[in-house]
């Protein structure tokens, strides 16, 4: 019996693929700033729990990026299809888990299609829905990996 050696192909080394960067930066408090390809977001915590409430927190915004993925999956079959995207919503509720370790314990999510949309579309805009990159990636974790680098000494 011989051994077969797999080796990667180009497409999936790690460092050939597409890496996707963002930069989060402390602000105040417990406010951060958070730079995406230009784009400027902030995060903080509520009063309750310490924070101005100047911004959402961050498992809102994890959330909301559930969210807004299946809507945009949704609004591009939409226009795919050459239908208005006028209308289109989707409301999200999560709970925390009661539990440790802190984490969001369920996500549900509430797809509107546009008006005058036809029963045989609104199963089509749910399957694409359903395939959303988040919503993909929620159920085939990422590898995840913290390391400390080197900050400027004191």
């Amino acid at each position: 019996m011989s051994e077969t050696t797999v080796r990667p192909t180009a497409a999936t080394r790690p460092e050939e693929r597409d890496v996707h960067r963002l930069d989060v930066t402390h602000v105040h408090g417990d406010a951060y700033a958070v730079d995406i390809r230009g784009h400027q977001l902030l995060v903080d915590q509520p009063t309750e729990a310490g924070g101005n409430d100047t911004a959402p927190t961050p498992t809102e915004l994890f959330a909301a990026s559930l969210a807004t993925c299946v809507a945009s999956c949704a609004g591009r079959y939409l226009k795919r299809h050459g239908m208005p995207r006028s209308g289109l919503r989707v409301r999200t509720e999560f709970t925390t888990a009661a539990d440790r370790p802190a984490r969001v314990a369920s996500v549900r999510l509430f797809l509107t299609p546009p008006p005058g949309l036809s029963a045989q579309r609104h199963a089509a805009l749910l399957a694409i829905a359903l395939h959303c990159t988040v919503l993909n990636t929620l159920h085939e974790p990422p590898e995840t990996d913290i390391r400390l680098e080197p900050g400027t000494p004191v």
